[in-house]
C-alpha cells in the first residue's frame, strides 16, 4: 500500500513520471526497471504469439507521441484514460509490468476526471472482468484501433460508478479518506467548515475540527 500511495503522487501527463513509477513498481523484479525495453517483444498465449509489439527502437518515439496526444487532445479525461491504457498495452514499452503500468496510469488519468476514482481502482475492475479484458485487447489489435477496448472500459467504469453510488452515503472512517470523500462532492479547491460539515453529517463537530486540523498539517 505504501508503494501504491507513492505512485498516486505522479503526474500522468509526464513521461518521466511513468518511467519513475515503473522503476519503483518493478524494483528487484526486472533488470530494466525504469527504462524502455531494449529488445523486441512478442506476447505468447499458450504456444501462439498473440501480439507483436512495435520494434523496441521505436518505443521512445511512440511513447513521446502518446504523451503529447494526452496533453493536447480535447477529449474528456475518462476517454483519454481508456485510450492511454490500450496504447500502452499495444506499444508494450517495458520489459515487464506493462499491464500494471497501463492500469495504474489509467487510474491516474481517471482521477483527473474526478477524484471519485480514488475509490474505484482499475486493478479491481480488470480482475473482475479479466477474460473479457484480454479478449477486447486482442480484438482491438486485430482491428488496428482501440474502439472495442474503449467501449469495454467505459462499460465496466459505468457499472463501477453505479455500484459506488449505492454505498456513497457511507462516511469513511479515517480523516484522510473523509477529506477526499468531501472533495469529490464539493468540487472546489477551497471550502470552509460549514461546507465540510454538509458532506459529513454523521460525525461530531469535534471530529470535524480534528479532520480540518489534519488537513492543514498534512
Amino acid at each position: 500500500m505504501q508503494v501504491y500511495d507513492r505512485l498516486l503522487g505522479f503526474n500522468p501527463l509526464q513521461i518521466d513520471d511513468l518511467l519513475k513509477a515503473h522503476e519503483i513498481l518493478m524494483q528487484s523484479l526486472v533488470t530494466e526497471n525504469g527504462r524502455w525495453c531494449s529488445k523486441d517483444v512478442g506476447i505468447l498465449k499458450g504456444v501462439e504469439v498473440s501480439h507483436v509489439a512495435p520494434p523496441s527502437k521505436r518505443v521512445p518515439e511512440l511513447m513521446l507521441d502518446l504523451f503529447k496526444y494526452m496533453q493536447i487532445a480535447e477529449l474528456p479525461w475518462i476517454l483519454k484514460a481508456c485510450i492511454f491504457h490500450y496504447e500502452l498495452e499495444f506499444i508494450h514499452p517495458f520489459q515487464d509490468g506493462n499491464g500494471s503500468m497501463g492500469r495504474l496510469w489509467q487510474q491516474l488519468l481517471l482521477m483527473k476526471e474526478d477524484l471519485i476514482f480514488c475509490y474505484i481502482p482499475v486493478e479491481v475492475l480488470v480482475k473482475e472482468h479479466q477474460k473479457e479484458y484480454y479478449q477486447v485487447l486482442g480484438e482491438s489489435d486485430a482491428a488496428g484501433e482501440s474502439t472495442v477496448f474503449i467501449e469495454f472500459s467505459l462499460e465496466i467504469i459505468f457499472k463501477a460508478l453505479i455500484d459506488f453510488s449505492k454505498v456513497a452515503s457511507k462516511v469513511p472512517q479515517d480523516s484522510g479518506s473523509r477529506l477526499i470523500f468531501s472533495k469529490t462532492r464539493l468540487q472546489k479547491e477551497w471550502f470552509n467548515r460549514k461546507d465540510y460539515m454538509e458532506t459529513q453529517r454523521d460525525i461530531s463537530s469535534a471530529t470535524v475540527s480534528r479532520d480540518l486540523i489534519f488537513l492543514i498539517k498534512s
